[in-house]
């Protein structure tokens, strides 16, 4: 896997070494809880998650990847920090640029400004969370931390939603 934080091998390979060991201690933990216990960024931690896991694309993908999520009806955005876990359900308004902003404004719940050159990466992310699966799309600023995270709906049924299922697995970039 491309090193898209450009950090060393040789560090990179330690990491990497506690990151498997953090994810075997906790295999469908919170990615975020898991970083910090070892003393690692959430990419680190998605870096080392078994296949499926987690594919990475370059941040330059923003515009890209966000269009491709604004078409898919409801998601959950959630912006994870230290301090609280933000869930938000909505459709992702198309966005636009202005005064160094990316803009999210619309007939959503979602809304606000984003920094779009601040993400560095993408990460397509397909794992067991608490016994089920669960996709999610990850935006990671340039310390490997997520911006924010766009997760598949699920149904009444716990299930995820098969059409947005279809797309996520179906991004090819």
């Amino acid at each position: 896997m491309t090193d898209v934080l450009g950090t060393g091998s040789d560090d990179r390979a330690a990491r990497r070494e506690r990151a498997l060991a953090a994810l075997a201690e906790q295999p469908d933990g919170i990615v975020e809880a898991i970083a910090e216990q070892a003393g690692l960024a959430s990419l680190d931690i998605l870096e080392a998650l078994p296949e499926p896991g987690c594919r990475l694309l370059d941040g330059t993908l923003f515009d890209a990847v966000w269009q491709e999520l604004a078409s898919w009806g409801e998601v959950l955005l959630i912006v994870h920090t230290r301090d609280i876990v933000l869930e938000a359900a909505g459709t992702l308004p198309r966005g636009s640029e202005a005064h160094g902003w990316f803009n999210i404004h619309g007939d959503s719940p979602i809304g606000g400004h984003i920094r779009k050159e601040n993400c560095r990466a993408i990460a397509l992310v397909d794992r067991p969370f608490h016994g089920r699966r669960s996709c999610s799309v990850w935006f990671l600023n340039d310390k490997g931390e997520a911006m924010f995270k766009v997760f598949i709906r699920r149904g009444a049924d716990k299930a995820l939603n098969a059409e947005q299922l279809a797309r996520f697995e179906a991004m090819n970039y």
